[in-house]
This record gives structure tokens, sequence and C-alpha cells, in this order.
């Protein structure tokens, strides 16, 4: 079996035992493993209902592990950095999501693969076309420089 490389967006809207939202992305993309890339932390509005600002990014990680096992353990992250469930979109201290994968799609009841808010969301792929311009969307075959574009480009009212 060969490894497998993964984008993992990260992001978190309150203060933890790391501190600020952006020491607590920072000290999370510290338990990953082998990091090959890693964004800048960018802010960025909320989704939903929250209030708080989110500290966003996105890293490339190298690893043997299938994307449910590496679910498990971003869960598993989460969970020990104080992550609760409840409201969805809510404010968390962190937050850990399998964007892609390098043997493209996955998709079964506990995740899906290319994730499915990834073509739509400015605060995911500006940082991922910064280390991954050219990885491709196994889904509409664009590049993520081309998604971002096309996310952060005002729309033509009619």
């Amino acid at each position: 079996m060969t490894a497998a490389i993964y984008a993992i967006g990260i992001g978190s809207n309150r203060r933890g035992r790391h501190g600020s939202p952006v020491a607590e992305v920072r000290a999370a993309i510290a338990t990953l493993g082998t990091v090959i890339a890693r964004s800048p932390v960018i802010t960025s509005a909320p989704l939903g209902p929250s209030i708080r600002r989110f500290a966003n990014a996105v890293v490339l990680i190298e690893t043997m592990e299938s994307p449910l096992a590496l679910l498990d353990r971003l869960k598993a992250i989460e969970v020990a950095f104080g992550r609760r469930r409840g409201q969805r979109w809510g404010a968390r201290v962190i937050d850990l999501d399998i964007l892609l994968w390098s043997g493209g799609v996955w998709r079964d009841d506990r995740l899906t693969v290319p994730h499915a808010g990834l073509r739509t969301r400015s605060f995911v792929l500006t940082p991922l076309a910064t280390i991954a311009p050219a990885w491709r969307d196994p889904v509409s075959g664009r590049t993520m420089r081309q998604l971002a574009h096309a996310v952060d480009r005002p729309r033509a009212r009619p």
C-alpha cells in the first residue's frame, strides 16, 4: 500500500487550552503527522448562527491511513481539543475536515470526499489554492485555483 495525500481543512472560532482560535489551528496542525504543505491562517465570517469569526487553514498530509481511519483520528483530535457536539455551525474549539484525497472520490454513510461544501466555500478554497493550485476536483475536473477564482468572483446581476 502506498501513502495517500489528504487535504485537511482546519477551523476554530473559540478559545481553547492552546489560546486564541489561531493558536488552536496551529496546535491542531502539529498533531496531524506528516504535513507536506500548509497554508497561511486566514480569518473568515462564520456560516450559520455563530457570531464569532473563524481562523481557517488547510494542510496537505501524507499518511498510510484509509479515509475512514483518518476520519476516526481527526474526530479523536477534535475531542482531545475539547470539541463538543452541538449546534450545527456553532462556535467550536477545532473543526477538522477531510477536503480531498489523492485516491479520488470516497462516499459512504460516514464520509464524503471531496467534502460536500468544498466548491462553494472561499474560506477553504482560498487557502487550499495557495498550497495545491493544480489539484483537480475529481467531481468537476476543475483545479483548486479555478474553483477559488469562481467562488470569489462576483456574480452578475440580471
